[in-house]
């Protein structure tokens, strides 16, 4: 059976469960949006007590809650946090599944070579998180013209949605590479949660600290949308820190794929 569809079938409704758990908070909170609206400057008021490097880690600086553009960056920090879990949780699963199951000697006694398993078990990850930052952002933006009282930056808002994709894209290709490498693995989603909490606490520090260079630690901290805002671009330096990080998981993914020991059933 071709490798490239017996994987996307496989993982097509995990995908799509957590892509509309990405669209049901979307619109949970855009439902509330009115109320926030009408209390917008008491909410902004009390959150101004809050620690800068705080509010900016959640997207709350600089924000204004009676806008729908500015709420939505309120809530994107959830939506980011779901979309990452899914991201890390799907590279390591569909790199560890057949150590896991104790069938990759199966899987590799078969006439093909371990590139030609790896490369459509990666294809099938990028199609997976392409679809789903597709639908989602398909749905955000139907949401966002719902429940709209006034205009917003459409630019900033299609900007700061496409940074999930770019996030994801990150966090997958480490869970891809952390799949390879870790033996013995037990349970996917405890490690992708211990991943994606660790690299969130790390943006929180570097938002209380305020040091530039802590920002490059961390996926969160490369598409900051007080930054994407102010400046409707994103940071190149951290862009290409992305794109480059990205490269580097890829290559080190089949550098240990190809070399690993596979343990006998």
């Amino acid at each position: 059976m071709n490798i490239y569809h017996y994987e996307f079938r496989k993982y097509l409704k995990s995908m799509l469960i957590w892509t509309f758990s990405m669209v049901a908070v979307l619109y949970f909170y855009l439902v509330l949006f009115p109320n926030f609206a009408e209390e917008a400057s008491q909410l902004e008021k009390m959150m101004s007590q809050l620690p800068e490097g705080l509010l900016k880690a959640f997207g709350m600086n600089n924000m204004n809650l009676s806008n729908i553009g500015g709420f939505y960056n309120f809530i994107f920090t959830y939506i980011i946090l779901i979309g990452s879990i899914f991201a890390t949780k799907l590279g390591i699963d569909i790199t560890s599944k057949e150590a896991r199951e104790k069938t990759s000697d199966f899987l590799l006694v078969k006439p093909r070579t371990r590139a030609a398993i790896l490369t459509p078990k990666l294809l099938t990850a990028f199609t997976h998180i392409i679809i789903s930052n597709i639908i989602y952002m398909v749905f955000a933006y139907i949401g966002m013209e719902l429940f709209k009282n006034e205009a917003y930056n459409r630019e900033v808002f299609f900007l700061i949605t496409l940074s999930l994709l770019f996030i994801q894209i990150f966090l997958m290709m480490l869970g891809f590479l952390l799949g390879t490498i870790v033996k013995r693995l037990k349970g996917v989603l405890p490690l992708a949660l211990g991943v994606v909490f660790g690299l969130f606490v790390i943006n929180l520090l570097n938002q209380t600290l305020e040091d530039a260079k802590y920002s490059y630690l961390t996926p969160f901290g490369y598409f900051e949308s007080g930054y994407i805002t102010e400046n409707l671009a994103y940071s190149t330096p951290h862009l290409w820190v992305s794109i480059g990080a990205t490269v580097l998981f890829i290559i080190a993914s089949y550098v240990v794929y190809l070399k690993k020991d596979v343990a006998s059933v």
